[in-house]
């Protein structure tokens, strides 16, 4: 059976390379890189009979991203449901000639153990990975005759993840080992290095995204010179630690002024539960939807207050019957609340509660192009202006922890727990790709 698919230039080699052990695909957003990795395995496994493990961080986001992709290319080929068959509990892509791709994520590495035969390996999004889990996973490459191959993707982060070490450059003690300057990569694009194949893609390799995506990416230059620099240029750097860069003050009368012209619906209300050295913390925020700018602008922050206390601080709410949402963790306390005449309800989600949750509330946060706080909100400003990462003993940043005990930040997600910040790195349906 003859199979034409037509592929971005930079890619082909790629595609159709397979001399080396480990390939390394790093990249800006909508560069295409995560399409290509999946298109190179199809026809691998088409072509040879082999079982392919397909890991991310978490389990439960394979499904939209690496299992929906190979269904859409899969589709696409005219191959879906007869050539390959997808399997959905567990998911699972079963090849007529015995080829097979298993899809686990590293929140369940007890799910590894059982796998044998494994000689293809695809790391998505590999940089969230502990450097461990990718020590693991190498451990559980192996088969007593095919050619092992391990292809790893990911958007640059920072030069203190493993990733930056492990391929790159590393310090130890007063030492610098040099694997590869990543300059030489962003100037070459592709290199060979020690049975390492690097690969750098940006949105301009990608022919088939529209104009107004890469417009997007380059506005990012203008509100997060870090995101920029991971989104539209593809390059690792030194992240800087705070958590909000776009975060700024500006007077009480400035910001209501703009608050009064926000339509009711795009106003939101926010409480995080506290006691002995936690806060009772409760956040009135307003969204310009169009232009995606948060507006923070009245705050309640206080502990060592019991729920009816903090039920009469908070009387206002009751009269105004404007809508709190709340940590959903906290089930009796909401229904107090409820009972005293407040509009609480709770959150679709414990949003605090998993490492996965707290990462995606924080990216989300991230996606405003502008939070802008009242100045009569002292805490806030307090805790969300210098808010930093906090790191692990080899000075790495940990992405869902903090300097501190944020809970106006908390209140922040339960508030918007309903609403969704334009996210310009979603997963690209055929269409994209001019399919």
């Amino acid at each position: 059976m003859e199979i034409c698919k037509e592929v971005n230039p930079h890619f082909e080699d790629f595609i159709f390379n397979w001399e080396h052990k480990t390939y390394l695909l790093v990249g800006g957003y909508g560069s295409s890189k995560s399409y290509h990795v999946a298109l190179k395995i199809l026809l691998k496994l088409l072509q040879e009979r082999r079982t392919c493990l397909v890991v991310r961080e978490v389990y439960d986001t394979i499904r939209t991203s690496c299992f929906a992709l190979f269904k859409e290319i899969c589709e696409d080929m005219g191959i879906a449901d007869t050539l390959v068959m997808f399997l959905s509990s567990p998911m699972q892509m079963r090849f007529l000639n015995g080829s097979s791709i298993i899809f686990k994520g590293m929140d369940k590495p007890s799910k590894l153990k059982s796998i044998n035969n494994i000689s293809l390996i695809w790391v998505e999004e590999c940089s969230e990975l502990r450097y461990a889990g990718y020590k693991e996973l190498l451990g559980r490459l192996r088969h007593p005759t095919l050619p092992l191959h391990i292809l790893l993707s990911t958007n640059p982060v920072a030069t203190s993840n493993w990733v930056y070490r492990h391929f790159f450059r590393r310090k130890e003690g007063n030492k610098e080992f040099i694997i590869l300057d990543d300059d030489e990569l962003y100037a070459r694009r592709i290199v060979v290095q020690d049975d390492v194949y690097y690969h750098h893609s940006i949105v301009d390799d990608n022919f088939f995204l529209p104009e107004s995506y890469t417009e997007q990416l380059d506005e990012m230059k203008t509100y997060d010179m870090d995101l920029y620099r991971v989104a539209r240029l593809g390059r690792f750097g030194v992240n800087g630690t705070r958590v909000l860069p776009q975060f700024e003050v500006m007077s009480h009368e400035k910001v209501m002024a703009a608050v009064e012209r926000i339509p009711g619906k795009y106003r939101k209300v926010g409480m995080d539960f506290g006691f002995e050295k936690s806060y009772n913390a409760v956040l009135r925020m307003a969204i310009d939807h169009e232009n995606q700018w948060l507006y923070l602008y009245w705050e309640y922050y206080a502990n060592h207050m019991t729920d009816d206390e903090t039920a009469d601080a908070l009387q206002e709410f009751v009269k105004t019957r404007e809508r709190i949402k709340a940590d959903s963790a906290e089930p009796k306390a909401i229904r107090y609340y409820q009972k005293r005449g407040f509009n609480m309800v709770p959150t679709r989600k414990s949003n605090g509660g998993t490492r996965h949750s707290r990462m995606d509330n924080t990216r989300k946060m991230k996606r405003f192009k502008r939070i802008i706080c009242s100045n009569r909100c002292e805490h806030c400003i307090d805790e969300l202006k210098d808010l930093t990462f906090a790191v692990d003993r080899d000075g790495e940043i940990i992405p869902d922890e903090f300097s501190i005990d944020a809970h106006l930040f908390s209140a922040m997600w339960y508030g918007l727990d309903d609403y969704d910040v334009v996210d310009v790195k979603h997963r690209f349906s055929r269409e994209d790709f001019g399919l």
